[in-house]
């Protein structure tokens, strides 16, 4: 693969290596907001994304209202995966619009999702939550997905789009489509976003080369474990590297079996040591902000 042509828009050489500490789940529930919060103050991140349904999405708009310099974006919500704390749509209560399980929630899984969510609802569901976050305060700088579930051949053009309409980069990375099939994915799925994603290059959307993630399954090491992740990224590539901080609460400790692991990258961001290590290996951080700022007029 060439380097990524975004890199020399950002102002990097071909060979440098780029990084973006990235917090997931922001507004999930209080503890998830207080650690996105602590660390942007400390600047141990370097971005986050909200997830616009959940029950504190409001405060972390008046906390997004009050730091401004935040680089927020939208944390594409189409699945409500816990056992006893759950979301739904923004949008409608439609059970034809296979946005909903049984409970008129989202769907757990992301297979669900994909399974029987319409393609048309997806796409309202998507700018409607760009829209209510804008209405909050929140001006965001990308979207993402939660739990991967717009990865789909007929779900990830209206994400796509509703990120182009809101003048945001959308998540997409430059992989062929055995790389795609070797993570998982079907072969529509693989063609679909290996031609979309090429297509977006192509017309100056920047895009990633890896995404990179700790299983929250993990519970130990995972400093080295991240650290040693983070090799990954080659020269000549963007990495977006996953976190999924939280506060030790009461709160998180009842809704979320991988607490630990959430509370273990709190703690390990707090600490600095994954920003003082990628320093030391030369490797740079930027945020999606920095994306944004290079997105192709519309």
């Amino acid at each position: 693969m060439e380097p990524n042509p975004a890199l020399a828009k950002l102002g990097f050489a071909e060979s440098d290596r780029v990084a973006i500490l990235h917090v997931d789940d922001v507004g999930m529930c209080g503890a998830s907001l207080s650690a996105f919060a602590d660390l942007w103050e400390r600047r141990e991140v370097t971005c986050g994304s909200v997830m616009v349904p959940c029950p504190w999405f409001r405060a972390t708009a008046a906390w997004a209202r009050a730091h401004p310099d935040a680089d927020l974006g939208i944390h594409a919500t189409l699945t409500s995966e816990w056992a006893g704390y759950r979301w739904g749509p923004v949008s409608t209560r439609d059970p034809a619009s296979g946005l909903m399980d049984a409970e008129r929630c989202f769907p757990r899984t992301s297979a669900e999702v994909a399974a029987n969510a319409r393609a048309d609802a997806v796409g309202t569901e998507l700018g409607l939550q760009i829209a209510m976050a804008r209405e909050a305060g929140i001006e965001p700088t990308h979207l993402d997905t939660h739990m991967g579930s717009v990865m789909d051949s007929r779900l990830y053009e209206p994400f796509v789009e509703a990120a182009l309409s809101a003048g945001v980069p959308p998540f997409g990375l430059r992989l062929r489509p055995e790389q795609w099939r070797k993570g998982g994915y079907d072969e529509p799925t693989a063609t679909e976003l290996t031609a979309r994603t090429m297509a977006l290059e192509a017309e100056g959307v920047p895009m990633l080369d890896r995404i990179l993630q700790l299983s929250l399954s993990i519970e130990e090491d995972r400093l080295d474990r991240t650290l040693d992740m983070v090799r990954h990224i080659e020269p000549g590539q963007i990495g977006y590297v996953v976190f999924h901080p939280a506060h030790d609460t009461e709160e998180i400790r009842a809704i979320c079996p991988d607490w630990r692991s959430r509370v273990s990258d709190y703690e390990l961001l707090a600490s600095g040591r994954v920003r003082s290590a990628l320093s030391t290996r030369g490797v740079h951080l930027i945020g999606c902000r920095e994306l944004q700022g290079i997105m192709p007029a519309r």
